[in-house]
């Protein structure tokens, strides 16, 4: 298996521990757990939104991976580049806990530039 796609997995499994935290703060209720992550607030609450982002950004991430393989792209090229939006997501889940507003939308920016450049790789 190449280092993207092992990366597409460390993507799939990246907003489970925005999930934790998120679950972290008081006593979490299973019983309705999407009421209750709506309820927190300060840091479990960024988490969540986190959570939900890094949902979104999976799709697109993944697809390129994929695309860009089987459109014969660099293999170098594709893992570098998927290495890349995995740390950058890690940035960015970093910068919206710590509630930084304008850093997390210019990470967010290089990671849809980094989906993007995976998709060009397999050009």
């Amino acid at each position: 298996m190449t280092i993207g796609y092992w990366c597409v997995l460390a993507a799939a499994v990246l907003p489970y521990v925005f999930t934790l935290l998120a679950k972290s703060g008081g006593r979490y209720n299973n019983y309705s757990p999407r009421e209750y992550l709506e309820k927190q607030q300060g840091l479990q609450k960024r988490a969540h939104w986190v959570q939900l982002n890094s949902f979104e950004a999976f799709p697109a991430f993944a697809a390129a991976v994929i695309i860009a393989h089987l459109s014969g792209g660099d293999q170098s090229r594709i893992d570098m580049l998927a290495m890349a939006f995995i740390v950058i997501r890690v940035i960015y889940g970093i910068t919206y806990l710590a509630n930084m507003a304008t850093l997390r939308s210019v990470v967010w920016m290089a990671g849809m530039v980094t989906v993007i450049a995976l998709f060009v790789a397999g050009a």
